[in-house]
């Protein structure tokens, strides 16, 4: 193989036996695990939007300008509890009726340690495996982004809402938590705040629900035990042995990289 792309979110899905699956453009990356993989970044950075060279990546892969004006970039992302779709300033209306007006889902994970997350119904178990969730369990069903946001909030003063991606990718976590007890611990812990955003937004707006537990197998030879994280403004070259995959992680037999980090890089991909 050898190919160049611009880097971007590997495409993640789970097999009939709970084993998650990558894509990156054609290229499926679990079949490289095992194999001798060179990236060698060209020094050319395009906007994963626009497609404008950009000489430094912001949000993940956006040039300035569109950093500055799309909403997929606005501070709502990273802490929903500040969505003001509702207010009429959203960046995009049509975006936010299709990304922030739709049913999300309040969950427990654990990657390294036990977390609150949230994510749109329709992006489980996706958006478990970007995170490198080795188990994950819905604790609600809420109507919109801004609601789940205040819903963990919540919940985040009983448990994390942060990821130790360290930790994640050092080993399998212990798998012994009794999720569906702690998830009605936290149910109850946080009633009187989930209370009083039912008395704002409607009975309906938070629903607890009864999901299973789901548990997802990477595909990963060995854990490192020592976590060095290739940055490639630095190491243009990265020419290792690839011996797993977790999250957005690449793990490398001498490092690891987050291939999300580094979206709208050009690079060569050889084997």
């Amino acid at each position: 193989m050898n190919k160049t792309i611009n880097l971007h979110k590997m495409k993640t899905s789970l097999d009939s036996d709970n084993n998650a699956r990558y894509e990156l453009d054609d290229i499926c990356i679990n079949d490289l695990i095992g194999k001798n993989l060179k990236i060698e970044f060209l020094n050319e950075i395009n906007c994963v939007s626009c497609g404008i060279k950009t000489k430094k990546s912001y949000s993940q892969g956006y040039c300035f300008m569109c950093m500055r004006k799309l909403p997929e970039c606005d501070i709502c992302i990273v802490k929903p509890e500040l969505c003001h779709f509702a207010a009429g300033t959203c960046r995009d209306s049509n975006w936010g009726e299709e990304n922030c007006m739709k049913t999300h889902i309040v969950y427990l994970s654990i990657t390294g340690d036990i977390k609150v997350g949230i994510t749109k119904l329709k992006n489980i178990p996706s958006r478990w495996i970007d995170q490198g969730a080795s188990q994950a369990i819905p604790i609600f069903a809420v109507e919109t982004r801004l609601i789940s946001g205040l819903v963990e909030v919540a919940i985040k003063e009983h448990i994390s809402d942060k990821t130790n991606w360290r930790k994640m990718l050092q080993g399998e976590p212990d798998l012994g938590v009794d999720f569906e007890s702690l998830r009605e611990e936290l149910i109850e812990k946080s009633s009187e705040k989930i209370a009083q955003i039912k008395a704002k937004y409607g009975d309906n707006s938070v629903e607890a629900v009864e999901g299973n537990i789901r548990t997802i197998n990477y595909p990963v030879l060995e854990y490192p035990t020592k976590i060095k994280s290739f940055n490639l403004d630095k190491d243009l070259i990265i020419d290792a042995k690839l011996i797993g995959i977790k999250g957005q992680y690449l793990i490398f037999d001498t490092g690891v990289i987050n291939i999300r980090k580094y979206s709208g890089y050009k690079c060569n991909l050889s084997v």
